[in-house]
């Protein structure tokens, strides 16, 4: 590769897509460093100003007249080969790198990369482990998923020996990376554009646990026979948890009237601490355990992972109280996958309650059509679900599914469900339904937090 993170200050990257999540941060490591950068989004975002202030050259939409004296190219897997600053760089033939390789090349610089993997609970974990790491003054470099609070949005740059970052299976990208430990939180089908099926899916994560040194570690759920799978197979040290299997359990668990659960951290049977989570949900207990697996691994003291763990909140998106109507509770998370989108009810039959009302905007039409027998049933812990239209995300209408179909197989199940369009209409139907006590959700990986908007702002 002819460009060098350690003499190549003088160059200048430009990244394609610079706004998203885990390209500003890429983009802020750079710019810390001293590097010169550009790079392209299709609209503002507090995040631009962000990387504005720190001297990034920020263009508003693709066009091959930004890449002015670029000497390295940095995309994501969602930017599509017809891109023209994409087709303009192979012209011009400067040095391409995708974001995945990008990373992985920033995480060879550190020693103790966490690379935190899993089908779902990756964001939340992260921030989980950040705010030990954080606490136990480790100045860790941070890349995640979400915003978060203690970072003050998704990226910290440290100046330690430390690297916490999220590891995202979609197009096997997490397999450029160089993990001195990695976190399995489970494995489920998802991203069946790319992947064949669950044994494809399996198979790359055993591969993902091929990149750890043999001195280093995979971290997994023993919950989850797919990931004790790989926890077997793995050639590296390994250490488990869960609720009552493997290394780190959890017991004597209770939870508070906001959902937020209270444990015993044992350790081959050997009680350790206890610990409060400000995170609501049984599956965040799964994800705790998954960070304090890592704290023992790293040696950080028990005082720093119960004030850490206390501290958290979670990422915004995740399970997020938004505000109140008609005496209602607004809360809006991310969960797109029926597996996720199940635990998001769980977790609010915690919570004392009337009537949940979730609205849910399915994400892509590949994983509506792919997962749609489990979107049929993973939403009976609701009292009535509001269906809106598929959000696009990177695809387009092909007409292989619609959400109105989807509707209708729900509806024929007998579950409580009606399809309506734009947020608009949502929340007007909301408006003179919910009362005093009632929980509104607002679910998915794409726009639907608008609706809790406008109802807030009505």
């Amino acid at each position: 590769m002819a460009f060098d993170l350690n003499i190549d200050k003088h160059k200048k990257v430009h990244f394609i897509g610079i706004g998203g999540v885990s390209m500003s941060g890429l983009a802020a490591i750079l710019l810390t460093k001293g590097y010169r950068v550009s790079g392209s989004d299709s609209k503002e975002s507090e995040v631009l100003n962000k990387l504005r202030e720190a001297n990034a050259e920020i263009y508003i939409g693709h066009k091959k007249e930004n890449l002015r004296n670029v000497d390295l190219v940095v995309y994501t897997a969602a930017i599509p080969a017809d891109n023209p600053e994409l087709i303009e760089a192979k012209a011009q033939n400067i040095e391409l790198m995708d974001r995945a390789e990008f990373l992985g090349y920033i995480m060879k610089g550190h020693k103790y990369n966490v690379a935190i993997a899993g089908t779902h609970g990756k964001t939340t974990t992260t921030s989980m482990l950040s705010h030990i790491t954080i606490e136990a003054n480790l100045d860790p470099t941070i890349l995640v998923g979400g915003d978060v609070d203690a970072i003050h949005g998704n990226y910290k740059i440290g100046e330690s020996e430390y690297f916490v970052t999220e590891a995202c299976e979609y197009k096997a990208s997490f397999l450029k990376f160089y993990p001195y430990i990695g976190i399995i939180l489970n494995i489920d089908a998802d991203h069946l554009d790319y992947y064949r099926d669950i044994n494809h899916i399996e198979d790359t994560f055993k591969k993902f646990s091929d990149l750890i040194p043999d001195d280093g570690y995979l971290v997994g759920c023993a919950e989850d026979p797919r990931v004790v799978e790989v926890l077997n197979y793995a050639k590296c040290k390994t250490l488990s948890y869960g609720f009552d299997k493997g290394d780190v359990t959890a017991g004597n668990i209770s939870f508070n009237n906001k959902g937020c659960a209270t444990f015993t951290v044992f350790h081959h049977h050997k009680e350790l601490f206890d610990v409060t989570l400000s995170t609501t949900g049984r599956h965040n207990i799964l994800n705790a355990l998954a960070t304090i697996c890592t704290s023992l691994i790293l040696e950080i003291p028990n005082e720093a992972v119960i004030n850490g763990l206390a501290a958290c909140k979670g990422a915004h998106k995740r399970f997020e109280y938004k505000g109140e109507f008609n005496g209602a509770t607004i809360i809006d998370d991310y969960a797109h996958h029926p597996v996720e989108i199940a635990a998001t009810l769980n977790t609010a039959k915690l919570i004392p309650h009337n009537k949940v009302y979730c609205v849910f905007q399915p994400h892509t039409y590949t994983r509506t059509k792919t997962l749609f027998d489990d979107f049929t049933t993973c939403f009976k812990d609701s009292d009535e679900l509001i269906l809106m239209d598929i959000y696009a995300a990177r695809e387009k209408d092909t007409g292989l599914v619609s959400s109105d179909e989807l509707g209708d197989s729900i509806r024929a199940k007998g579950f409580n469900c009606i399809n309506l369009h734009s947020h608009e209409e949502v929340a007007n139907y909301l408006k003179n339904k919910v009362k005093k006590d009632d929980l509104v959700l607002t679910v998915g990986a794409g726009d639907v937090v608008k609706v809790g908007e406008l109802l807030l702002n009505s």
